[in-house]
């Protein structure tokens, strides 16, 4: 049972107070695994007899599309960047989310607002303005982050895609090139969200481990959250 404790003012029509589903975030940087562990987790959350939902940034009818292909041309600003994430947001919470609360289901965030508002407040865009934009967001029942320095990034981003222009944070002309702009990036972007992780009280995991320990981590908390 998902208790409705919005972070600021909301318009939504609710016929209640609590809904019976929960919502569960799965949030840290670029190339930690988060998808990953969001597979994992809903696996073993269906096994056990759990309706699950999952969901995501830029994932929405109205503005998944045009963010990615805005950013495919690698010319967004900073503000025109948060509000278009913003607009995703805003589309999938209600269509998405709170139907889906309401209706029983464990809906699970691969990123939620967090990591929102850590890219932009990285890239120069004020919280305060954020915090309001982002204020009709729910509070979620827990938020697993998945922690690390940018020292263990590195040979998980190598092995896989490697470096690209917004995970590098190329638009803020942090290096000379890829790999030192990503540095620079990504040891901002983790600051940021190690910040919100004491103000939001994310449930910190180490994510340096196994992917399968790790998600046996995720696991063991989750249980504890379904009790």
């Amino acid at each position: 049972m998902t208790k409705l404790d919005f972070y600021g003012l909301h318009s939504y029509k609710l016929d209640s107070d609590t809904y019976p589903g929960k919502l569960i975030v799965i949030e840290g940087t670029d190339g930690v695994g988060r998808s990953t562990q969001a597979l994992m987790l809903r696996t073993y959350l269906e096994s056990q007899g759990h309706a699950v939902v999952d969901t995501g940034a830029a994932r929405s009818e109205l503005a998944g599309k045009g963010i990615r292909r805005a950013k495919d041309g690698n010319t967004l600003g900073p503000t025109t960047l948060g509000l278009f994430y913003a607009t995703d947001f805003a589309d999938r919470f209600e269509k998405q989310i709170l139907p889906s609360l309401k209706a029983g289901f464990i809906v699970l965030n691969d990123r939620y607002i967090y990591s929102l508002i850590a890219r932009a407040v990285v890239r120069g865009v004020k919280k305060p303005w954020l915090k309001d934009i982002y204020g009709t967001a729910l509070k979620p029942d827990a938020v697993f982050y998945l922690k690390v320095t940018v020292k263990d990034l590195i040979p998980r981003v190598l092995a896989a895609k490697g470096f690209n222009f917004w995970e590098s944070g190329m638009d803020l002309r942090l290096g000379n090139d890829l790999y030192e702009s990503f540095v620079n990036y990504q040891t901002k972007l983790i600051s940021e969200l190690d910040v919100m992780s004491q103000e939001y009280g994310f449930v910190e995991i180490d994510a340096t481990k196994e992917p399968q320990d790790v998600f046996l981590d995720i696991r063991n908390k989750m249980n504890e959250i379904l009790v």
